[in-house]
């Protein structure tokens, strides 16, 4: 079995492949704070819920952006994982796969490339990836299979948390369900319109500048922890892809 750990700012996604199919996923919260035993006990747990034993991995690949963490992911594998070679994904590694045409492709980090890569390899046409994460991220890829460069902006929930905590008297709202209304009759129904209303225009308006400055009409791909909600209420998104990083973190590992 394949056990793909994908690093985030705010979630660690794991993902067991068997057979090239993904037979289970589990998303944590990341702490960049957690020691090496906190992680184990949890990532054991998960196992022994899903009958698995370390035995049972005989490849990890693992993406990070959260450097602070690594080590900790290294011990894991190294003292739990013993018999599973164990691989470490970066922008350089994937390079090779899909030409990155940034001027300083050092910077593109690898999740954004993965998501790239597996989009491509499902489609083969020119693609918008956008990732609903701690940032949201808008990755172009061109009908080559290039990757041309894309937009950064921050998420939805960093966005929120902003709001709460500086505008004292609004309660936090929960953000699991866009209201039925745009228009609130209330301040938690107006909170939820803003942020999720606002923030698919703010999706949609972007797709639209792609576009017209691409000329090549991209589909238009949403992954991501917030991307089932993001492509109920969006004009743009063609296709929802939850898995698309553990999708191309497979990919990868295949080629080493």
């Amino acid at each position: 079995m394949l056990l793909a750990v994908d690093i985030g700012n705010t979630n660690t996604v794991i993902g067991l492949f068997k057979n090239r199919e993904l037979r289970r996923f589990w998303r944590i919260s990341t702490r960049k704070k957690a020691t090496v035993d906190e992680f184990s006990i949890l990532v054991k747990s998960l196992f022994t819920e899903s009958s698995l034993t370390p035995d049972d991995i005989k490849k990890v690949v693992i993406s990070s952006v959260v450097p602070e963490i690594d080590h900790i992911i290294s011990e894991f594998t190294s003292s739990y994982l013993t018999n599973a070679e164990t691989y470490w994904i970066n922008s350089e590694s994937v390079r090779d796969i899909m030409p990155v045409l940034y001027t300083n492709p050092a910077e593109v980090g690898a999740d954004r490339i993965i998501n790239g890569i597996a989009a491509y390899k499902k489609h083969k046409s020119s693609l918008i990836v956008i990732d609903f994460g701690t940032a949201t991220t808008f990755d172009v890829i061109s009908s080559k299979g290039e990757y041309i460069g894309g937009a950064i902006s921050p998420g939805i929930k960093i966005s929120s948390e902003a709001l709460f905590s500086t505008a004292s008297k609004l309660p936090r709202a929960e953000l699991s369900a866009p209201p039925e209304t745009v228009v609130g009759k209330d301040t938690i129904t107006s909170i939820k319109s803003g942020i999720l209303y606002g923030y698919a225009s703010m999706v949609d308006g972007m797709v639209s500048k792609i576009k017209k400055e691409r000329k090549d009409n991209p589909r238009v791909i949403a992954t991501g922890g917030l991307s089932v909600i993001m492509e109920k209420i969006t004009e743009s998104i063609d296709n929802l892809e939850p898995h698309l990083t553990l999708e191309g973190m497979l990919i990868v590992s295949e080629l080493f």
